[in-house]
């Protein structure tokens, strides 16, 4: 027997995660020089980092030998979100927020349900501890909460919620997810991961952080991954009561985000000219891209992220022509959707490079 096989069924049979092609992957395979690629394909803001969190980003390497202290950054989002700073769990990155939770609640012999074409965390978190994932069919391509409700049996722990939700954009109004919060029983999680929450339209954005001291069992995620560009830096939290967030921080690694993220967190909440100039660059690219796909008559569904997902067709094709004309965009077919890709918004150059090489492609 070999070594692998000593290691746990159910961890042998996880598909891993699948990131975006860096662009210095794509060079080494095509020859391509870095500084002609475009990548758009891992949600990423192109206008970077908020310049304020660059200068404490730089501030920070002098005090780099020092362990990480996570309170400026804890205070910074309570008094954002209007929490008590016992409610927040720190994370490096969404993602290990989003594990933290599977790992106190989920267990062999319990489950979670999830939404087909969800994001591809939620089954990796809830398989790695064991747990059964309960996948219920889509809705237009996003949730469907009355087959989720459904869907809950006695032995379920945990029901994850993307919203909006990645890779296809769909948004669920808050009254339809407060509705759903109102008949999930009390001993189930309710996580409403809201990573691209900073892109819906003010008047369609609900506070849901107030939400959490009505339904003790929601937890909310947020990222500053998206739109304060600190992608590669790793931070995220998560909102949750005070009883939950004391489980979470007893898994949590005592160091888990570095002090460089966490200057560079901190400076970025107070950045909101970045926020809004990324806000506004994002909704003229989504016109641009969403009018450049109609204008080649290809369907795409309607998102509230800053991204777009189209049917393409033959999409392995299709992606393999834009490689190599040095533009990178996501295939998504390990979320049951062969035949779509996901483009991010770029700039504006950047958004007109990837129809021009797409009409090609096609």
């Amino acid at each position: 027997m070999s070594l692998a096989e000593q290691a746990l069924a159910y961890v042998r049979a996880i598909s891993p995660y699948q990131p975006g092609k860096p662009i210095t992957e794509l060079a080494r395979e095509m020859g391509i020089p870095v500084g002609s690629i475009v990548k758009l394909a891992s949600n990423e803001n192109p206008l970077g980092m908020s310049p304020k969190a660059k200068q404490a980003v730089q501030a920070a390497i002098d005090g780099i030998e020092r362990y990480p202290d996570q309170f400026e950054l804890i205070a910074k989002v309570a008094q954002r979100c209007g929490v008590a700073q016992e409610q927040i769990v720190l994370g490096n990155g969404s993602n290990d927020v989003l594990d933290l939770i599977a790992r106190v609640f989920l267990a062999p012999g319990r489950s979670a349900v999830f939404a087909q074409h969800a994001f591809a965390v939620y089954p990796l978190a809830t398989l790695s501890t064991g747990a059964e994932l309960i996948a219920t069919p889509a809705k237009n391509y996003g949730h469907d909460l009355d087959a989720m409700l459904a869907a809950i049996r006695p032995d379920t722990r945990i029901v994850w919620i993307a919203n909006p939700n990645n890779p296809t954009g769909n948004f669920l109004p808050y009254a339809e997810v407060r509705a759903f919060l109102e008949k999930v029983p009390a001993e189930v999680v309710v996580v409403l991961d809201e990573a691209y929450n900073e892109y819906i339209p003010p008047a369609e954005r609900v506070d849901t952080a107030a939400w959490v001291k009505e339904f003790p069992n929601l937890v909310v995620c947020r990222t500053f991954s998206k739109i304060f560009g600190l992608a590669g830096l790793r931070v995220g939290y998560a909102l949750a009561s005070a009883e939950v967030a004391g489980l979470m921080n007893r898994v949590r690694q005592p160091f888990n985000v570095n002090n460089l993220a966490l200057a560079a967190a901190a400076a970025a909440l107070d950045d909101e000219e970045f926020v809004s100039a990324s806000y506004q660059l994002n909704r003229r690219g989504m016109a641009q891209i969403v009018g450049g796909l109609e204008k080649l008559g290809l369907e795409h569904i309607p998102s509230y992220g800053n991204f777009v997902t189209f049917r393409a067709g033959n999409a392995g094709s299709v992606n393999q022509k834009l490689l190599q004309q040095g533009v990178i965009v996501r295939p998504i077919g390990g979320y049951g959707l062969p035949e779509w890709l996901r483009v991010t918004i770029g700039t504006e150059a950047e958004n007109a490079r990837f129809l021009e090489a797409l009409a090609k492609a096609l």
